[in-house]
């Protein structure tokens, strides 16, 4: 049933067939709202996610200065934002409220950087404990000063007029990236990134899409400072990191198919996909349309043989969000084993996803071993039990889609925090529970 007092009830379910589509991509709303803040002319975003973490970022821009209206259609929101042009904010009156979004803090930092005046981005209590060094570092190089303790939040930024580096971290961060590149497009000269492993392009394709031109070169992504942007009109795709829940359900319970339409095929984010096959699921794709420079299409999934799988390093920036419902598939299937290495940034994340993660599957009877950088699972089904998502949405519906195979009641505290990426989550799980 949807939660009720932050807790939800998980049903169990024998068999699934379905179509459904899920809300608009995360990554892309952030980033399409703040370019659009940045642009010339009004945009208009149909499908922006109705999440907490994408709500505080319209919260913050305007914070800043820009309009920005809201209105409900068929597929989410549909976001009016009349863009300020660059360097176009003004001084926000107080404190910005990035709630519980780590995307939202990240790049809104290589945003104020580039404004001469003072901006403190602050958040909730879990906010307040993730790393930032990795953004303060570049941003400080280009001329801003920022104030935080311990490298943590709040954030507090003094703008200035900012020159441009050639930036190697040496942890591929898509979050990290994408700051130093909005710093970059306000910057002196031409900015780069050096990526030490891909990561989701997101911003490149969105910059492209608004109009500048950003430069390819093998694993460095640059741009030249000044370019001014131009409203467009897109359309959200669903969002993949959200598909994959479901993915993950039909794939683990047996005669089950599930198809997922409109939604994001970039090949950045798809890698999961090919995760997915290795463990034994049936896995199709094809593509609509291309829109604003993002691939959209369907995804129809069939369960299959399960097969123990690995997530390596080298994938684990690829799909660092879709591992919890991998972990899901893996804790639903009896013989089954699931080993992910390379993934220390999970510890970092909403929750320590690593331990946290491990203490709910073991809450529900289901053998985890637990790595400084990731864990293996000895599969399933869960045999029950009462789990807590420690105030993380991916956490909450990872055990929810494991719940569904367990041999007893599953019950979850803390999944009101679905809200931040999937609001609907737990009223369509109960529509899926009910058309079986």
């Amino acid at each position: 049933m949807p939660p009720s007092i932050g807790s939800a009830l998980v049903p169990h379910l024998t068999r699934v067939h379905a179509r459904l589509r899920v809300p608009g991509d995360k990554s892309i709303s952030h980033r399409y709202a703040m370019l659009g803040a940045l642009a010339d002319g009004v945009s208009h975003l149909d499908g922006y996610l109705a999440g907490a973490d994408c709500i505080a970022t319209l919260s913050c821009l305007e914070a800043y200065g820009v309009p920005v209206s809201r209105s409900v259609s068929a597929r989410g929101l549909l976001v009016r934002i009349d863009g300020r042009g660059l360097r176009g904010f003004r001084p926000p009156s107080a404190p910005l409220d990035c709630a519980n979004s780590g995307t939202s803090m990240r790049l809104l930092a290589g945003l104020a950087a580039a404004h001469p005046f003072r901006s403190v981005l602050g958040g909730d209590e879990s906010l307040a404990r993730r790393p930032m060094r990795r953004v303060i570092e570049p941003l400080t190089s280009m001329g801003a000063t920022i104030a935080a303790s311990e490298g943590r939040p709040p954030l507090t930024i003094d703008g200035a007029n900012l020159h441009a580096i050639a930036h190697a971290p040496d942890v591929p961060s898509a979050q990290v990236k994408s700051a130093v590149l909005l710093a970059g497009l306000h910057a002196e000269g031409r900015t780069s990134v050096r990526e030490p492993a891909p990561t989701r392009d997101h911003t490149e394709r969105a910059l492209e899409a608004f109009g500048a031109h950003v430069v390819r070169d093998g694993s460095t992504i640059a741009i030249d400072g000044g370019q001014r942007l131009h409203a467009i009109d897109a359309r959200i795709p669903g969002d993949i990191s959200s598909a994959v829940f479901w993915l993950a359900l039909a794939a683990g319970i047996p005669d089950s198919e599930i198809t997922i339409e409109d939604v994001g095929l970039n090949p950045s984010r798809s890698a999961v996909l090919d995760v997915l096959r290795r463990s034994g699921a049936r896995i199709e794709t094809s593509m609509d349309q291309d829109r604003a420079g993002e691939p959209i299409g369907s995804i129809h999934v069939r369960s299959g043989d399960p097969r123990s799988f690995e997530v390596t390093a080298a994938e684990v920036p690829l799909m660092i969000d879709e591992i919890p419902a991998l972990a899901a598939l893996a804790a639903m299937r009896a013989g089954v084993t699931m080993t992910v290495r390379g993934a220390s940034e999970l510890r970092v994340k909403e929750s320590d996803r690593i331990a946290m993660l491990a203490r709910g599957f073991r809450a529900m009877g289901v053998g985890v071993e637990e790595y400084d950088d990731g864990f293996s699972i000895a599969g399933g089904p869960p045999s029950g039990g009462d789990v807590d998502a420690a105030g993380d949405h991916r956490l909450a519906m990872a055990f929810a889609i494991a719940g569904t195979a367990a041999r007893a009641p599953v019950s979850i505290q803390g999944a009101e925090s679905v809200a931040v990426s999937y609001p609907g989550f737990f009223t369509e799980l109960e529509r899926l529970a009910q058309s079986r």
